[in-house]
């Protein structure tokens, strides 16, 4: 998967690829389709919801610029898979997800995979963010949101990274944000589809 899906592409940071080689992704997919865990696609997980491409969770990764010290906001905790990786790329992961039962398989998956102490798991509207936990350094979101999400943003800290898919149900672009005292600085990424970020600021429905 590093070698043919990411290293193969134009994914570059070392530190990126070297966590997603330790995260045991196949911990974070229904037992039943585990042979497939590595594929280079989206798998479902139940609920509508998926486990999004390694190559996606590696160009998310890597656009946060995390270093190890950061605390970064996981929106869309799903399996629990890119809050795995971020806790190899960081120092302190928050994750959120609004389906409950979600939630707990996600507990139980970082559990098995060695991440429980290392991710903190919370019930709730992503859109919304932790405001309670901010600000933070980074936060990646792994659903896509209609618009901007300016919630989100202000719980960044000064020169903090919000990492999010921006546009319609059937694709959108990967946005970097980058917090400045003159407002978000804004860099589009690759073109992406992403399952809908639903919530208060985010679409209505799944």
């Amino acid at each position: 998967m590093v070698d043919r899906q990411l290293r193969g592409r134009d994914v570059v940071d070392e530190r990126v690829l070297e966590a997603m080689e330790r995260v045991p992704r196949e911990l974070f997919v229904p037992e039943e389709i585990r042979g497939r865990a590595y594929d280079d696609a989206a798998l479902p997980i139940g609920f509508g919801q998926t486990i999004s491409q390694p190559y996606m969770v590696a160009r998310i990764c890597e656009a946060l610029s995390l270093q190890g010290n950061e605390r970064v906001l996981d929106v869309g905790t799903g399996s629990g898979y890119q809050a795995a990786v971020l806790a190899e790329l960081g120092h302190e992961v928050h994750t959120i997800e609004r389906i409950a039962e979600l939630t707990e398989s996600a507990r139980k998956n970082l559990a098995a995979a060695g991440y429980g102490e290392r991710v903190r798991c919370h019930v709730g509207d992503g859109t919304l963010g932790l405001p309670e936990h901010a600000p933070f350094e980074a936060i990646a979101v792994a659903a896509a949101a209609p618009e901007f999400p300016q919630t989100l943003y202000e719980q960044l800290q000064p020169r903090g990274r919000l990492v999010v898919p921006v546009g319609g149900r059937r694709g959108q672009q990967l946005q970097l944000a980058i917090r400045s005292p003159e407002g978000p600085a804004i860099l589009r990424s690759v073109p992406c589809r992403f399952v809908p970020l639903v919530g208060e600021e985010g679409f209505a429905d799944g």
